[in-house]
């Protein structure tokens, strides 16, 4: 890593459910320690209801969320590329740490569904805060 801030870009396919509420754990648990990102590879019009309901509940509000098309600059300029869903469609370059979180998709799914997709990803959010700052999760 560089002396500069790590940049985690977050990517899903609709970039409107697991990587939305990823970011939003990740700038919420981290706040300005790290740079936040994140992207689809067919994003969709707006964030999932049941995501923004689901992480309200955690007093997070992602409900202003942009879902964003994934370019290579985007992937270029992050440390980290996290994975949730979109195979074989995100860019690959060298140098970047990629971990592939293997996660369901709360499309078309309620908020009492959502609620153990979003648990699942604050523990995965905490345990790379954890990683990025060598331990100091506070």
């Amino acid at each position: 890593m560089t002396a500069e801030k790590t940049t985690v870009l977050f990517v899903c396919v609709h970039n409107a459910g697991r990587s939305q509420m990823a970011a939003g754990y990740l700038r919420h648990l981290a706040g300005d320690r790290v740079r936040v990102l994140s992207a689809g590879t067919a994003p969709r019009d707006s964030v999932n209801p049941s995501a923004v309901a689901a992480m309200a509940e955690e007093g997070i509000d992602i409900a202003a969320a942009i879902p964003t098309i994934l370019t290579d600059e985007s992937v270029e300029a992050s440390d980290y590329v996290i994975t949730m869903g979109c195979g074989d469609t995100c860019p690959f370059f060298p140098g970047r740490n990629y971990l592939d979180w293997p996660l369901d998709d709360p499309a078309g799914k309620g908020v009492e569904d959502v609620r153990p997709i979003r648990d699942e990803i604050r523990r995965k959010v905490e345990a790379l805060i954890a990683e990025i700052t060598g331990g100091d999760t506070t």
